[in-house]
């Protein structure tokens, strides 16, 4: 079939099976490129391992360190009419390379959440791992089916205490306009804590613990996005933004449970970038966009492979490592120096549907957005008739 982009709102339906694989193969040669130094991590477990962060993980892991790398995602696979998700072709392409590396690479399939998928997860690791020395928790989700008692909780994107008006760049229209988003009741901000907090990583880690499948000085990292003044109303001191707090809490929980394998654990703070989650919060589009124009001229503008190689090389595995002043790596202090943020925010106030793009990046914002699908790519024959099937 002919594949081109069906974008519906902040989400394109459909994926590249090459551009995809392109995509991946890119964020490989970065690693290559970079290289890595010192020691890092043998056998890793990837938690949400199939697009953004998470998938960046693995690849720093596979092709940095040469470590073998066991994922877990939840991604839709082809028909002969429909494409399959972008997750489920940058999971391919990554095997595809695994294999041609001669790197070990096992994926699986399914609800993250349950206890099934952890005892799948723990019967591979026995057979062909051993002992885990680094897990990667990097799962989002917009449900959670609690795996004890069946319970299904769906999160939330809305401020907490009253309703916020903002700027907000609607990207199905291209234009700036306002938006209002209502505030979160009490039970809202309890279910989205249970979906995008630090209940299911804790879960993961007992699990492993208690099937003895965890290394002493293993490693355990979950990611956050904390930004400052401008995305606070919608995500720092949003619903969000407390289950992100919850993942402090859990971070304490697993030191605690861990201290006799001298295991770590660390909540990662990372950059604004393009990914699925992100193109869905209110006001990201338009701050990514702003924020991109502002680094995009300092030179310091990073991505995700290149924020998770910084992160794994120069914090997770230095001698001495970034925190911030909530104790989290401290990943993202570009983003957050002062001068930055006046620059965005001096954009955030001016910026008018006729100065879009000369005010921002929206064009590399939306070029980004694309990419998560496999599409906008140089090279790639997006008229040529291509099999939409594809197997890990």
């Amino acid at each position: 079939m002919v594949i081109q982009p069906k974008i519906r709102g902040f989400i394109c339906t459909n994926a590249h099976p090459v551009g995809c694989a392109v995509n991946v193969q890119k964020q490989i040669d970065y690693v290559k490129q970079q290289g890595v130094q010192g020691q890092g991590p043998k056998n890793v477990l990837v938690l949400g391992c199939s697009t953004g962060y998470g998938l960046a993980s693995r690849i720093v892991a596979g092709f940095g360190y040469g470590a073998k790398t066991l994922g877990v995602c939840f991604e839709k696979e082809a028909s002969e009419s429909k494409t399959a998700s972008a997750g489920w072709y940058n999971t391919a392409a990554f095997h595809n390379q695994a294999k041609q590396a001669g790197v070990y690479a096992k994926t699986l399939n399914g609800d993250a959440f349950s206890n099934q998928m952890k005892q799948d997860v723990i019967d591979i690791i026995k057979a062909d791992l051993g002992k885990i020395d680094l897990v990667v928790y990097s799962l989002a989700s917009p449900r959670r089916t609690d795996p004890n008692t069946g319970e299904v909780y769906s999160s939330t994107l809305k401020p907490i205490g009253s309703n916020v008006t903002t700027k907000n760049l609607n990207t199905s229209k291209r234009v700036i306009d306002e938006i209002t988003v209502e505030a979160a009741n009490e039970d809202e901000i309890a279910n989205t804590v249970k979906v995008m907090g630090g209940e299911d990583w804790e879960l993961w880690i007992k699990a492993l613990k208690e099937a003895d499948v965890l290394a002493e000085n293993f490693i355990t990292t979950s990611y956050t996005y904390i930004g400052k003044e401008l995305t606070w109303p919608i995500y720092g001191h949003a619903t969000i933004g407390k289950a992100k707090e919850d993942l402090d809490r859990a971070t304490q929980v697993i030191r605690n449970m861990t201290a006799d394998l001298n295991g770590e654990a660390f909540v990662s703070s990372l950059n604004a970038v393009v990914t699925q989650a992100s193109s869905a919060i209110p006001i990201m589009p338009l701050y990514i966009s702003a924020l991109f124009k502002v680094m995009k001229g300092d030179g310091t503008y990073e991505g995700t492979i290149e924020q998770i190689h910084g992160l794994f090389t120069d914090n997770l595995y230095a001698e001495q490592r970034r925190f911030d002043e909530g104790g989290h790596l401290f990943q993202n202090y570009k983003e957050l120096e002062d001068s930055v943020q006046q620059r965005v925010q001096k954009v955030w106030d001016t910026v008018q549907t006729e100065t879009i793009d000369e005010m921002t990046d929206y064009v590399g914002y939306h070029n980004e957005f694309l990419h998560l699908f496999g599409f906008g790519f140089d090279g790639v024959d997006y008229d040529a008739d291509v099999s939409p099937l594809a197997d890990w």
